[in-house]
Protein backbone atom coordinates (compact mmCIF):
# COMPACT_ATOMS: atom_id res chain seq x y z
CA UNK A 1 0.00 0.00 0.00
CA UNK A 2 2.84 2.39 0.86
CA UNK A 3 4.46 1.74 -2.54
CA UNK A 4 1.16 2.44 -4.30
CA UNK A 5 0.68 5.71 -2.42
CA UNK A 6 4.28 6.67 -3.09
CA UNK A 7 3.85 6.04 -6.81
CA UNK A 8 0.57 7.97 -6.82
CA UNK A 9 2.17 11.02 -5.20
CA UNK A 10 5.12 10.78 -7.59
CA UNK A 11 2.84 10.61 -10.63
CA UNK A 12 0.86 13.60 -9.39
CA UNK A 13 4.06 15.58 -8.77
CA UNK A 14 5.52 14.78 -12.17
CA UNK A 15 2.23 15.61 -13.87
CA UNK A 16 2.24 19.05 -12.26
CA UNK A 17 5.91 19.48 -13.16
CA UNK A 18 5.32 18.59 -16.80
CA UNK A 19 2.34 20.94 -17.07
CA UNK A 20 4.31 23.73 -15.45
CA UNK A 21 7.26 23.28 -17.78
CA UNK A 22 5.15 23.13 -20.92
CA UNK A 23 5.02 26.71 -22.21
CA UNK A 24 3.11 25.85 -25.37
CA UNK A 25 -0.41 24.53 -25.73
CA UNK A 26 -0.44 20.82 -26.51
CA UNK A 27 -1.96 20.13 -29.91
CA UNK A 28 -4.76 17.54 -29.66
CA UNK A 29 -4.18 14.26 -31.46
CA UNK A 30 -6.21 13.67 -34.62
CA UNK A 31 -8.52 10.81 -33.61
CA UNK A 32 -10.44 10.61 -36.91
CA UNK A 33 -9.19 7.12 -37.80
CA UNK A 34 -9.51 5.96 -34.19
CA UNK A 35 -13.15 7.00 -33.90
CA UNK A 36 -13.96 5.36 -37.21
CA UNK A 37 -12.32 2.07 -36.20
CA UNK A 38 -13.74 1.95 -32.63
CA UNK A 39 -11.37 -0.77 -31.37
CA UNK A 40 -12.60 -2.88 -28.46
CA UNK A 41 -9.78 -5.38 -28.05
CA UNK A 42 -6.01 -4.93 -28.24
CA UNK A 43 -3.19 -7.43 -28.65
CA UNK A 44 0.24 -6.23 -27.50
CA UNK A 45 3.25 -7.52 -29.39
CA UNK A 46 6.37 -7.84 -27.18
CA UNK A 47 8.35 -4.60 -27.65
CA UNK A 48 11.16 -4.29 -30.14
CA UNK A 49 14.23 -3.46 -28.08
CA UNK A 50 16.81 -0.97 -29.34
CA UNK A 51 18.42 -0.47 -25.93
CA UNK A 52 21.41 -2.30 -24.46
CA UNK A 53 19.30 -3.81 -21.65
CA UNK A 54 18.55 -7.40 -22.70
CA UNK A 55 15.50 -7.71 -20.43
CA UNK A 56 13.92 -4.42 -21.48
CA UNK A 57 11.22 -5.94 -23.73
CA UNK A 58 9.62 -8.10 -21.09
CA UNK A 59 10.00 -5.65 -18.23
CA UNK A 60 8.25 -3.02 -20.34
CA UNK A 61 5.64 -5.50 -21.61
CA UNK A 62 4.62 -6.34 -18.04
CA UNK A 63 3.53 -2.74 -17.43
CA UNK A 64 1.26 -2.26 -20.47
CA UNK A 65 -1.86 -4.25 -19.64
CA UNK A 66 -2.98 -2.20 -16.64
CA UNK A 67 -3.12 1.29 -18.25
CA UNK A 68 -4.79 -0.12 -21.39
CA UNK A 69 -7.41 -1.92 -19.30
CA UNK A 70 -7.95 1.21 -17.21
CA UNK A 71 -8.82 3.07 -20.42
CA UNK A 72 -11.53 0.52 -21.15
CA UNK A 73 -10.05 -2.02 -23.56
CA UNK A 74 -9.90 -5.78 -23.46
CA UNK A 75 -6.20 -6.68 -23.59
CA UNK A 76 -5.31 -10.19 -24.69
CA UNK A 77 -3.09 -11.84 -22.02
CA UNK A 78 0.45 -10.81 -22.93
CA UNK A 79 2.10 -13.95 -21.52
CA UNK A 80 -0.22 -16.20 -23.53
CA UNK A 81 0.43 -14.27 -26.75
CA UNK A 82 4.19 -14.32 -26.16
CA UNK A 83 4.20 -18.08 -25.58
CA UNK A 84 1.97 -18.72 -28.60
CA UNK A 85 4.31 -16.77 -30.88
CA UNK A 86 7.38 -18.57 -29.53
CA UNK A 87 5.74 -21.95 -30.08
CA UNK A 88 5.06 -20.96 -33.67
CA UNK A 89 8.66 -20.23 -34.64
CA UNK A 90 9.09 -16.64 -33.47
CA UNK A 91 11.51 -16.79 -30.51
CA UNK A 92 12.38 -13.09 -30.24
CA UNK A 93 10.40 -9.81 -30.02
CA UNK A 94 12.21 -8.55 -33.15
CA UNK A 95 10.78 -11.46 -35.17
CA UNK A 96 7.35 -11.12 -33.55
CA UNK A 97 7.10 -7.53 -34.75
CA UNK A 98 7.28 -8.70 -38.35
CA UNK A 99 4.07 -10.77 -38.31
CA UNK A 100 1.60 -9.80 -41.09
CA UNK A 101 -1.50 -8.04 -39.77
CA UNK A 102 -3.86 -10.55 -41.35
CA UNK A 103 -2.16 -13.33 -39.38
CA UNK A 104 -2.47 -11.36 -36.14
CA UNK A 105 -6.19 -10.87 -36.72
CA UNK A 106 -6.71 -14.47 -37.82
CA UNK A 107 -5.08 -16.00 -34.74
CA UNK A 108 -6.04 -13.47 -32.06
CA UNK A 109 -9.25 -11.85 -33.29
CA UNK A 110 -8.09 -8.51 -31.83
CA UNK A 111 -9.39 -5.27 -33.34
CA UNK A 112 -6.04 -3.51 -32.95
CA UNK A 113 -2.41 -4.34 -32.32
CA UNK A 114 -0.08 -2.23 -30.18
CA UNK A 115 3.51 -2.05 -31.37
CA UNK A 116 6.19 -0.74 -29.02
CA UNK A 117 9.76 0.25 -29.85
CA UNK A 118 12.06 0.83 -26.90
CA UNK A 119 14.64 3.53 -27.61
CA UNK A 120 16.25 3.94 -24.19
CA UNK A 121 16.03 1.77 -21.10
CA UNK A 122 18.16 1.37 -18.02
CA UNK A 123 19.53 2.68 -14.77
CA UNK A 124 22.61 4.88 -14.76
CA UNK A 125 25.01 5.93 -12.02
CA UNK A 126 25.57 9.72 -11.94
CA UNK A 127 28.09 10.12 -9.05
CA UNK A 128 25.65 11.58 -6.48
CA UNK A 129 22.56 9.81 -7.74
CA UNK A 130 21.31 7.00 -9.92
CA UNK A 131 18.63 7.55 -12.53
CA UNK A 132 16.26 5.16 -14.28
CA UNK A 133 15.30 6.28 -17.79
CA UNK A 134 12.72 4.75 -20.11
CA UNK A 135 11.89 6.07 -23.56
CA UNK A 136 9.71 4.29 -26.13
CA UNK A 137 7.36 4.75 -29.08
CA UNK A 138 3.82 3.36 -29.05
CA UNK A 139 1.80 2.70 -32.19
CA UNK A 140 -1.75 1.30 -32.36
CA UNK A 141 -2.77 -0.20 -35.71
CA UNK A 142 -6.11 -1.52 -36.98
CA UNK A 143 -5.63 -5.25 -37.67
CA UNK A 144 -8.26 -5.23 -40.43
CA UNK A 145 -7.27 -2.16 -42.46
CA UNK A 146 -3.67 -1.59 -41.38
CA UNK A 147 -4.51 2.03 -40.65
CA UNK A 148 -2.64 3.89 -37.91
CA UNK A 149 -5.12 4.66 -35.15
CA UNK A 150 -2.87 6.28 -32.55
CA UNK A 151 0.78 6.86 -31.75
CA UNK A 152 2.67 8.47 -28.93
CA UNK A 153 6.05 8.78 -27.29
CA UNK A 154 6.45 7.38 -23.77
CA UNK A 155 9.08 8.76 -21.42
CA UNK A 156 9.86 8.67 -17.70
CA UNK A 157 12.89 9.47 -15.59
CA UNK A 158 13.24 8.53 -11.94
CA UNK A 159 16.08 10.20 -10.07
CA UNK A 160 17.06 8.65 -6.76
CA UNK A 161 19.07 11.70 -5.66
CA UNK A 162 19.67 11.51 -1.94
CA UNK A 163 17.83 14.41 -0.30
CA UNK A 164 19.47 13.83 3.10
CA UNK A 165 22.86 15.56 3.05
CA UNK A 166 23.68 14.95 6.72
CA UNK A 167 26.25 12.35 5.76
CA UNK A 168 28.06 14.56 3.27
CA UNK A 169 29.21 13.86 -0.27
CA UNK A 170 30.73 10.46 0.53
CA UNK A 171 27.44 9.24 1.99
CA UNK A 172 25.58 10.51 -1.09
CA UNK A 173 27.95 8.65 -3.41
CA UNK A 174 27.61 5.41 -1.43
CA UNK A 175 23.83 5.78 -1.30
CA UNK A 176 23.61 6.31 -5.05
CA UNK A 177 25.82 3.30 -5.75
CA UNK A 178 23.77 1.07 -3.44
CA UNK A 179 20.52 2.27 -5.01
CA UNK A 180 21.75 1.34 -8.46
CA UNK A 181 22.92 -2.10 -7.38
CA UNK A 182 20.08 -3.04 -5.06
CA UNK A 183 17.01 -1.18 -6.34
CA UNK A 184 16.06 -1.60 -10.00
CA UNK A 185 13.56 1.16 -10.75
CA UNK A 186 13.11 0.48 -14.47
CA UNK A 187 9.80 -1.40 -13.94
CA UNK A 188 8.45 1.62 -12.05
CA UNK A 189 9.74 4.00 -14.74
CA UNK A 190 8.17 1.83 -17.46
CA UNK A 191 4.80 1.94 -15.73
CA UNK A 192 4.99 5.71 -15.40
CA UNK A 193 6.02 6.18 -19.04
CA UNK A 194 3.02 4.13 -20.18
CA UNK A 195 0.67 5.93 -17.81
CA UNK A 196 1.69 9.36 -19.10
CA UNK A 197 1.42 8.32 -22.76
CA UNK A 198 -1.88 6.44 -22.54
CA UNK A 199 -3.66 8.77 -20.09
CA UNK A 200 -2.45 12.10 -21.55
CA UNK A 201 -5.37 14.53 -21.72
CA UNK A 202 -5.17 15.59 -25.36
CA UNK A 203 -2.84 13.03 -26.91
CA UNK A 204 -3.54 9.80 -25.03
CA UNK A 205 -5.87 6.94 -25.91
CA UNK A 206 -9.58 7.71 -26.03
CA UNK A 207 -11.72 5.84 -23.53
CA UNK A 208 -12.67 2.35 -24.69
CA UNK A 209 -16.05 0.57 -24.47
CA UNK A 210 -15.25 -1.08 -21.14
CA UNK A 211 -14.22 2.08 -19.32
CA UNK A 212 -15.59 2.08 -15.79
CA UNK A 213 -17.51 5.30 -15.09
CA UNK A 214 -16.18 7.40 -12.26
CA UNK A 215 -18.34 7.36 -9.16
CA UNK A 216 -19.79 10.75 -8.33
CA UNK A 217 -19.40 11.51 -4.65
CA UNK A 218 -22.49 12.83 -2.91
Amino acid sequence: MKKILKLGFLIAFLSIFIVGCNKHEVKPYDYTAFKKSKPRSIVVIPPKNNSIEVNASYIYLSTLTKPLAEKGYYVLPVAVIDQFLKENGLPTPAEMNGIPLEKIREHTGADAVLYVEIEEFGQKYLVLSSVAIVRAKLKLVDTKTGELLWESGAFARLDSNNSNNSGGILASIISAALTQVIEDRTPEASGMANYFAIHAEKTGLLDGPYKTPKKVSK
